[in-house]
């Protein structure tokens, strides 16, 4: 079993700036990859980022490509994502996902475990 937990959420106005981070615990050393998703109001669940547990790879979203970094930290079992310039549309509940079998993938049926979610809001 994996526990994962999301932090760092909040309110922000646009062009700031918000670092989420998720902490895992459990059967981590199987994960192969890490994932972060969204959902705003009314729409479907999309991938935002996610990165390989082992090397580090990383795949984005076109959204959010060359504004948000999503990197790991092994030793601390933590995932996070530095979210930059951010804008009203990036306003959403994010999760953060474990896959034990897939490494940086963008679809959400792959991936095992999911956090809670952690709310963002980025006002105009």
């Amino acid at each position: 079993q994996v526990q994962l937990v999301e932090s760092g959420g909040g309110l922000v106005q646009a062009g700031g700036s918000l670092r989420l981070s998720c902490a895992a615990s459990g059967r981590t050393f199987s994960s192969n990859g890490m994932g972060w998703f969204r959902q705003a109001p009314g729409k479907e669940r999309e991938f935002v980022a996610a990165i390989s547990w082992t090397g580090g790879k990383t795949y984005y979203a076109d959204s959010v490509k060359g504004r948000f970094t999503i990197s790991r930290d092994v030793a601390k079992k933590t995932v996070s994502l530095q979210m930059n310039s951010l804008k009203p549309e990036d306003t959403a509940v994010y999760y953060c996902a474990a896959s034990l079998y897939y490494t940086s993938s963008s679809i959400g049926g792959q991936y095992d475990y999911w956090g809670q979610g952690t709310q963002v809001t980025v006002s105009s």
